[in-house]
């Protein structure tokens, strides 16, 4: 209990200074007054002021805050404060002032895996067939337990994954497999069927098979830096690709609201990897951290997404909403994250109490 909560503490302490610290950058590079970086909502618990900023730690470490000067719409901006103000500021500043607190998030996802990518390198899952499904494609073109597939159509095949994409895509046509036999290489003509199974959103869909299953056999490969830099650009893509994907889902319903979990979920997972290594709990930062940034491009108010589209609107309109739409955004904005958050700690009691 004592390494989940202290867990959770480090994770989300991570997340919310790096979010917090893009708005706040940014915010300084454009000339924006800051008056208070917070870490946590409510009272005062610790800090220092280094000019007209207040640097604090706050009581509830659910989240963080940057107050900048004039952020608020109705509140009137002294005439020496103006230089210093946020409204007063080109609309592509301020977008970008908003923007750049997810972005920090997404970006810290490429550092970690950068990091992580560089020092051990990524597992690759060697192309070497260990198991084959009797009367399958792979079965009565001749393949063989321990073939190691070293091309397909004569392009170089280099890990399990890449096999089975280029199988998957292949659409049934026909494909002339290298493998290597005892130190012998032998093309083998195989015709990939249909099969009915689940993706991960448990939808049912037709995937091209050839109906065989990995050895296991995997090695480790160490990656440049340039090559490290591209696989973590690619893979917080992909994390990103998906975690959009998935609130789509959710929306329409496809993904159940149980799977949706709350603090006490990410305390048991952020608990779960420290116990694991020090490796495990830093990706586990990042996977989230991603989750963080496209979650707050969200187009909810109160979120920075909300704000990115009410500047959107502003842009094609050209002037800003009036403060009353605004108001009343932010208090539906506000209700449905009351009513999210209802819903994961439910889910998260019932996670506990209710199921093994």
């Amino acid at each position: 209990m004592t390494t989940n909560i202290f867990s959770f503490i480090v994770v989300l302490s991570v997340l919310i200074l790096v979010h917090e610290l893009g708005h706040f950058l940014v915010a300084r590079l454009f000339g924006v007054g800051v008056l208070k970086f917070s870490l946590g909502f409510g009272p005062r618990i610790a800090g220092r002021t280094i000019g007209i900023t207040d640097y604090r730690l706050s009581a509830i470490p659910l989240g963080g805050y940057v107050k900048m000067v004039g952020d608020e719409p109705d509140v009137e901006i002294l005439p020496e404060d103006i230089p210093l103000s946020f409204n007063h500021k080109p609309l592509f500043k301020r977008f970008l002032i908003v923007a750049a607190g997810p972005f920090s998030n997404l970006l810290l996802a490429v550092a970690i895996f950068f990091g992580l990518f560089l020092i051990t390198g990524i597992p690759v899952l060697n192309p070497v067939i260990g198991k084959i499904d009797p009367g399958s494609p792979a079965a009565q073109a001749g393949i063989q337990i321990s073939d190691r597939v070293t091309a397909i159509n004569g392009r170089t095949i280099d890990s399990w994954e890449m096999m089975a994409e280029m199988i998957t895509s292949s659409q049934g046509r026909d494909m002339t497999l290298t493998v290597l036999r005892q130190g012998q290489p032998l093309d083998v003509v195989v015709t990939p069927q249909p099969k009915p199974s689940k993706n991960i959103f448990g939808e049912s869909v037709d995937r091209y098979v050839i109906g065989v299953m990995s050895s296991g056999d995997a090695h480790i490969r160490k990656l440049s830096f340039v090559e490290a830099l591209s696989e973590s650009m690619v893979q917080t893509y992909k994390i990103a690709e998906l975690t959009a994907l998935s609130i789509v889902k959710l929306i329409q319903g496809t993904v159940s609201t149980k799977t949706l979990g709350g603090p006490i979920m990410i305390a048991e997972m952020a608990g779960q990897q420290a116990k694991e290594g020090a490796a495990s709990l830093i990706f586990f930062i990042a996977l989230l951290s991603i989750n963080l940034g496209i979650l707050n491009f969200l187009p909810i108010p109160v979120l920075d997404g909300g704000h990115l589209f009410f500047f959107l609107i502003e842009a094609v309109i050209r002037r800003p909403l009036s403060i009353r739409i605004r108001e009343l955004a932010q208090q539906v904005g506000i209700a449905a994250l009351a009513l999210l958050m209802i819903l994961v700690f439910y889910n998260d009691i019932t996670r506990i109490f209710f199921t093994g």
